[in-house]
């Protein structure tokens, strides 16, 4: 379907966008860290719960200019006694510190983005997909009153492609249900290829004017995941420094990476990579985003602890120079450990101008 109503963002007979300028703003979640690990990726233990973040953590993120956390959940925290006890008590502290949230459905009934969680089933099965509306419906009716503080992310990362249609047809019915308990509350929504930026003009229309895009971006993926023993094809003594060559990119993405990725076509194989590379990649959810009106996000970025700091902050200086022109908010990934901790200690001598940046 084909989106005719609101104002395009284009300058009148140019056809050329105003960039940041007319795209509506996420306000309140425009510099933000993720709070992966907590209750989700994790051991499920209750001594992970009570130990991995405490409120020091949100207050040490307020108090280095963050505006938000974005918090992932796995479904079966809250099906735990205590499950809900652990986002009352986020909520809590975030509001004391005067943190905004996101409250991310990391992993629901029959769906993972990750495989080796054995999760499967969710996009045929409709009780899974029951399941999942009535945990939003209860989310939606414990916290649906502080929808100025607090924002619902579906659910993280989609994977195929091929669950694009089932997935804005689900998305629909969610909000549809958490919209008869929490009128107000803004709901963001990614699509496939694990909230691919690529996915974002085939979300479905928004649905109403609370709505977010949401998108991940982790490219150039060679340099952001050197060495991740996770990542299909790569050498884990693989490393390269980010200031490299376009050819040298491509050259080595087509050794080291068996997922899917951008390509390096179209650009000059000699020139180091640049902030053209970042202006291309967004640009397309820019253009999705003004046209229909809708604020944008990136929900996760981040660089893999086996790169330098000094190339670590060089990347995060070049994305957020890209996302601060066209005002796209973002969390990076993550706040502490999880392979990209900004907080951690090897980040220590440039920790002060990275937070600034992010």
């Amino acid at each position: 379907m084909r989106y005719t109503g609101g104002y395009s963002g284009r300058v009148p007979g140019t056809g050329i966008v105003n960039p940041g300028e007319s795209m509506k703003r996420f306000e309140g979640y425009m510099h933000g860290v993720n709070l992966g690990g907590w209750l989700s990726q994790c051991d499920h233990t209750r001594e992970r719960y009570d130990s991995f973040i405490c409120r020091d953590d949100i207050e040490r993120i307020a108090e280095k200019g963050m505006d938000h956390v974005r918090v992932p959940v796995d479904y079966e925290v809250f099906e735990r006694a205590e499950g809900f006890s652990y986002t009352d008590r986020l909520m809590d502290w975030a509001e004391a510190a005067g943190l905004n949230v996101i409250l991310d459905l990391h992993k629901t009934y029959g769906f993972s983005f990750d495989s080796g969680e054995g999760e499967d089933g969710f996009f045929d099965r409709e009780d899974y997909q029951e399941k999942f509306y009535e945990l939003w419906e209860k989310l939606a009716q414990r916290y649906g009153t502080l929808y100025k503080r607090l924002c619902f992310e579906l659910l993280n990362e989609v994977t195929d492609k091929e669950y694009c249609d089932r997935w804005n047809s689900i998305a629909e019915k969610c909000v549809s249900r958490i919209r008869g308990r929490a009128g107000e509350i803004k709901i963001l929504f990614g699509g496939y290829h694990n909230n691919s930026i690529e996915a974002v003009g085939d979300l479905a229309l928004p649905f109403d004017e609370n709505i977010v895009y949401n998108f991940h971006c982790y490219e150039p993926l060679i340099f952001t995941h050197q060495g991740g023993h996770w990542v299909p094809g790569m050498d884990r003594a693989f490393r390269m420094p980010f200031d490299s060559t376009y050819g040298e990119y491509k050259k080595n993405s087509q050794c080291f990476l068996d997922c899917f990725s951008v390509t390096f076509d179209g650009y000059d194989e000699n020139a180091g990579l640049g902030e053209e590379f970042f202006e291309n990649l967004v640009k397309k959810a820019v253009d999705v985003a003004q046209e229909r009106d809708v604020p944008l996000y990136c929900g996760e970025f981040g660089v893999i602890d086996l790169a330098s700091p000094e190339d670590t902050l060089s990347w995060y200086r070049m994305i957020c120079s890209v996302f601060d022109k066209y005002g796209i908010a973002r969390a990076a990934w993550s706040y502490k450990e999880m392979d990209f901790g900004i907080f951690d200690e090897r980040l220590s001598g440039v920790f002060d101008e990275l937070v600034r940046v992010i």
